[in-house]
C-alpha cells in the first residue's frame, strides 16, 4: 500500500493541462459494448478505475490497448461471461454495462454495483427504466439477471435527474426499436459527452444537455473515434488548491462554463478568478471569508467538489456551512480534517466549519476519492508534514497527481507504508 507524504506551507502556482474526465470516460466505456467494431478514444485518463473497467470488458471478449496517448478498443469478440463480483463492485459504472450488454447479447447476468462509500446510491431509476422498455429483470443471488424479449421505445420519466440513470437508459435506448423519450433527464456535462460518443457511432439522439432527451433506435452502432473532454472535477480541485495555499493556478483545456458554480463560490469567499475560451485562473490575495454552500445537480455546485471546498473553508475567517443534498454520507473527510486541527463537524446533511488560522500536518486516511483530494489540499496548506494513507482511493480519479502538484511547486512524495515507517524509525534514531 502506498502513502503520500506532503510538506505544506508553499503557495501552489502555475498552469495545469487537465486530464480527461474520469466520469465521462467510464460512462463511455460502459457503452462501448453497443458498438460492433472498433473504437478509438482520445484523452482517456489512465487511472485505476479505467483499468478496472477495461479488465471487465476484456473478460467479455473486448480487447483494448493504450497506444500513443489514445485507447484502441475492438468489440468484435464480445461474448457473455461471468464477471467477478469483487471487480464489478469496485466501480459504480460497472453496473451501467447491464443495458448495453443486454442489447448486444440478448441476456446478461451482472453483479450488483458498488463504488465509493458515500451514502445510499439506489439503482431503482435504472431498473424501472429498463423494465419500462420491456426488459425482464430478476435478482438472483446478488446478481441482476436480465433478458431482452420484445423491447420497445417508450416515454420514461425520472423521479430525479440522475446522471447515472440518464446515461444508462440513454445508451441502452440507442438499439431499442422505436423512439424513447427520457424526461427530467440529467443535464450533467458527462451526459452530453456520452451522447456525443454514441452519435459518433451512429446513434440518433436529440436533446442531450436538456431535461428531455429523445432517442430513435437504430439497428447497429459502428466503429467510431471520439475525444474525452477534460475532467471538470480535477480542474475544480486544482483551482481550489490555488485558493487554499494562497497561490495562483490556471487550468487549461477546459470548458469555463463547467466551473461557473465553483468560480462564483470562490469569488463569494473573497478569492479572485478570470477566464478565457478554454481556461480558468484562480488566485488568492489573502484569507477568504466564510460562506454557505449547497450542492446541487449541474449547473449547481457539484457534490464531487464539496469535500475539497470544506478543506478550503477551514482556513477562511468566520463560520461556514455546506449542505450536501446528493449523498447523505459524504463526510469521511471531516474526522481527518479534525486531526489536522480543523474546527469542523457534521450535523445531518450539513458540514459546519469555523475558520482557524492554520492547519497542522498529521497522519490521515482517505475514505473515498474526493475525501482524499480534500486531504491533499489541506496538507499543502498545513504547517509541517502530512502523510495520507489509503492512496488507492485518490488514484481512482487523479492521473499523475504527484507530477501535477510538483509542477505547481508542491512538495509531495509517494512511498510505500514500509518505506515511510522505516524513514520515521531512522529519524527517531538520530
Amino acid at each position: 500500500m502506498s502513502v503520500l507524504r506532503i510538506k505544506g506551507g508553499t503557495p501552489l502556482r502555475g498552469e495545469v493541462n487537465v486530464a480527461g474526465s474520469k466520469n465521462a470516460a467510464l460512462a463511455i466505456l460502459a457503452s462501448v459494448p453497443l458498438v460492433d467494431g472498433t473504437v478509438v478514444l482520445h484523452n482517456v485518463p489512465n487511472i485505476s478505475d479505467i483499468q478496472i473497467k477495461l479488465s471487465l470488458l476484456e473478460r467479455l471478449g473486448v480487447t483494448s490497448e493504450f497506444r500513443e496517448g489514445s485507447l484502441f478498443i475492438n468489440t468484435e469478440g464480445l461474448k457473455a461471461a461471468d464477471l467477478p463480483e469483487e471487480d464489478v463492485r469496485k466501480i459504480r459504472t460497472g453496473f451501467y454495462m447491464l443495458g448495453p450488454l443486454l442489447m448486444r447479447l440478448g441476456s446478461i447476468s451482472l453483479p450488483m454495483p458498488g463504488g465509493c462509500k458515500i451514502g445510499a446510491r439506489p439503482v431503482d431509476l435504472h431498473l424501472d427504466g429498463l423494465r419500462a422498455m420491456g426488459t425482464d429483470i430478476e435478482t438472483v443471488s446478488g446478481n441482476y439477471v436480465a433478458k431482452a424479449d420484445g423491447m420497445q421505445g417508450t416515454e420514461l420519466f425520472l423521479k430525479m435527474p440522475s446522471a447515472g440513470a440518464t446515461q444508462h437508459l440513454l445508451a441502452t435506448a440507442t438499439l431499442v426499436p422505436g423512439n424513447t423519450v427520457i424526461k427530467n433527464a440529467s443535464i450533467e456535462p458527462e451526459v452530453v459527452s456520452l451522447a456525443g460518443f454514441l452519435q459518433a457511432a451512429g446513434a440518433k439522439i436529440e436533446g442531450a444537455g436538456t431535461s428531455t432527451i429523445t432517442i430513435s433506435g437504430v439497428e447497429r452502432l459502428s466503429s467510431c473515434e471520439y475525444s474525452v473532454p477534460a475532467d471538470r472535477m480535477q480542474a475544480g480541485t486544482y483551482l481550489i488548491a490555488a485558493a487554499i495555499t494562497d497561490g495562483d493556478v490556471t487550468c487549461k483545456g477546459i470548458l469555463p462554463e463547467e466551473q461557473t458554480a465553483l468560480v462564483n463560490t470562490l469569488k463569494e469567499a473573497g478569492y479572485f478568478a478570470e477566464e478565457g475560451h478554454d481556461w480558468v485562473r484562480v488566485w488568492s490575495e489573502g484569507r477568504g471569508r466564510g460562506i454557505r454552500v449547497k450542492t446541487m445537480p449541474y449547473p449547481g455546485f457539484p457534490t464531487d467538489i464539496q469535500q475539497p471546498m470544506a478543506a478550503l473553508l477551514t482556513l477562511c475567517t468566520g463560520p461556514s456551512s455546506i449542505e450536501e443534498t446528493i449523498y447523505e454520507s459524504r463526510i469521511g473527510h471531516i474526522g481527518e480534517l479534525q486531526r489536522m486541527g480543523a474546527n469542523v463537524r457534521s450535523e445531518g446533511r450539513f458540514t459546519i466549519v469555523e475558520g482557524i488560522d492554520e492547519l497542522q500536518g498529521a497522519v490521515v486516511e482517505a475514505s473515498d476519492l474526493r475525501a482524499g483530494a480534500a486531504l491533499c489540499l489541506a496538507a499543502f496548506a498545513a504547517q509541517g508534514e502530512t502523510v495520507i494513507k489509503n492512496v488507492v482511493y485518490i488514484d481512482r480519479g487523479y492521473e499523475n497527481l504527484e507530477q501535477t502538484f510538483t509542477q505547481l511547486g508542491g512538495q509531495i512524495e509517494r512511498m510505500t507504508e514500509e518505506e515511510w515507517v522505516r524513514s520515521n524509525e531512522t529519524i527517531g534514531q538520530k
